[in-house]
């Protein structure tokens, strides 16, 4: 499990871990993974330029010395500070290396440096801490507009961002790699930070920490929460997912749906819908039967005018539901049974009556405002899917490659939910792993290139015998 952490979760294991070790020795820990990630970074040290930028505080502190450890290794090491409280040792270390500081400011604020000729080979971004605002200082700003283009790597998270939510706003790094320390912090999983965080290394330096409210699920979680046929078995102990998608106007939505559940996961899928697109999803998927008995439904892919009285009748048998696209603006308040709810930004906007661009800049504010007002399981899709439920617990998918954004990809996630459903996991689980395995299988589907959701589908199957039977 990968934990994202709150800041002050992180200050609490810091102070801790301090009371016992000689004073400076955790911040020489986290220098000292930082310099080494930066050498990853550049490939060799000997005659490499390094620019640090550094503001006030142990952050700066951390880069300084990092820089230390770097010019001792044969880099250049130039020191831009941006603040009259930069770090004092981490200052009197790095010349002592042979680093090269300039700064902090002049008379009016603002960083009075010009860009470096010739240009550093990266840049570390060690303005504000964990602690820090959202947004930058004039000073800053300044800074970073002079190293524009150049390969950034921020000490715990790109300065600028909310650290606890994931929000920016304002000013703020576009990091290309981010060393953290001790723990993931939210803005490393939740997007707009997650996108501004790039690549995240995670450096080791001994925190004792208590489970977090934000996780991201990893291989071995999945293949451990993955339902699996007992010797015993028959489709019947396996569950049966329901079907009630399409329309004649969207005959596509409901064989994609159909796609996602019938791959193996559950033993039996049930087809309700328009006689002529049952047609087409009994040649297309010849192992679905049509109206009975289910341990859970799907509702709402392409079912137009329909998808409200589809999704009464799917409640009206006492099963969890997936509900996803048109059945969504037929939910009002809390729904009452074990419900999945699978919306894009556009439709939890419409669902929560906001502006689509105020879900993109806040998505876990408002997936978290949508499981508490309908007191459901909400699956928010985006770069980095959210699930999150009524008690506050979130999860982020971190798998998948951005050609996963096509038409229908939406219809095999949730008929993939609704398989997992009615296998016996429960909402939270379901909506998690399910799009896990989406990510996982679109990364295999896509082999570096563009895809459809059809082959999205078909790599399913592969996606979870990659799990079982890791090579």
């Amino acid at each position: 499990m990968r934990w994202a952490h709150t800041v002050e979760q992180v200050r609490a294991a810091e102070e801790e871990l301090m009371a016992t070790l000689p004073e400076g020795a955790l911040m020489q820990r986290a220098a000292h993974g930082l310099a080494y990630a930066v050498l990853d970074l550049l490939g060799s040290a000997y005659g490499r330029r390094v620019l640090l930028l550094v503001g006030a505080g142990n952050n700066g502190g951390d880069a300084l010395y990092a820089g230390a450890v770097l010019a001792r290794r044969g880099c250049q090491v130039e020191a831009w500070l941006l603040s009259e409280r930069a770090h004092a040792g981490g200052v009197q270390a790095l010349r002592a290396a042979g680093g090269r500081v300039v700064g902090p400011t002049t008379p009016r604020g603002a960083f009075s440096g010009t860009r470096p000729v010739p240009a550093p080979d990266v840049v570390v971004d060690g303005i504000v801490g964990i602690g820090g605002r959202p947004g930058l200082r004039p000073e800053a700003v300044a800074a970073l507009e002079l190293v524009q283009g150049i390969p950034v790597v921020a000490v715990d998270t790109p300065s600028g961002v909310d650290v606890d939510t994931g929000e920016v706003a304002g000013p703020h790094v576009q990091a290309t790699v981010t060393v953290t320390f001790g723990t993931h912090k939210v803005a490393h999983l939740v997007d707009p930070a997650a996108a501004a965080s790039g690549a995240v290394t995670l450096i080791d330096i001994g925190l004792e920490l208590p489970p977090a409210a934000v996780e991201a699920l990893q291989a071995d979680d999945v293949a451990r929460l993955l339902p699996r046929p007992p010797r015993e078995a028959q489709k019947y102990t396996r569950g049966v997912v329901g079907i009630r998608a399409g329309s004649a106007t969207y005959p596509g939505a409901a064989l994609l749906s159909v796609a996602g559940a019938a791959t193996g996961l559950c033993g039996m899928v049930r087809y309700v819908g328009p006689t002529p697109v049952a047609d087409r999803v009994r040649d297309a998927h010849p192992e679905v039967v049509g109206a009975g008995r289910v341990q859970a439904w799907v509702v709402g892919s392409g079912g137009g005018d329909d998808a409200g009285k589809e999704l009464e009748a799917a409640w009206a048998d006492d099963v969890p539901v997936v509900v996803d696209a048109d059945a969504l603006a037929h939910i009002q308040g809390p729904v009452g049974a074990p419900t999945v709810l699978t919306p894009h930004a556009g439709e939890l906007a419409a669902m929560l009556g906001v502006e689509r661009r105020t879900v993109e800049a806040r998505p876990l504010a408002h997936a978290r405002a949508a499981a508490t007002t309908y007191g459901a399981v909400v699956l928010l899709k985006g770069h980095h899917t959210l699930v999150t439920t009524p008690a506050g617990e979130v999860r982020v998918t971190t798998t998948g490659v951005p050609w996963l954004a096509t038409a229908g990809a939406g219809d095999v996630l949730g008929g993939l939910i609704g398989a997992l459903l009615a296998a016996g996991l429960d909402p939270f689980d379901a909506a998690s792993v399910g799009s896990w395995l989406h990510g996982a299988a679109a990364t295999l589907a896509s082999r570096g290139g563009p895809i459809v959701a059809g082959e999205v589908a078909r790599s399913i199957p592969e996606a979870v015998r990659s799990l079982l039977h890791p090579q």
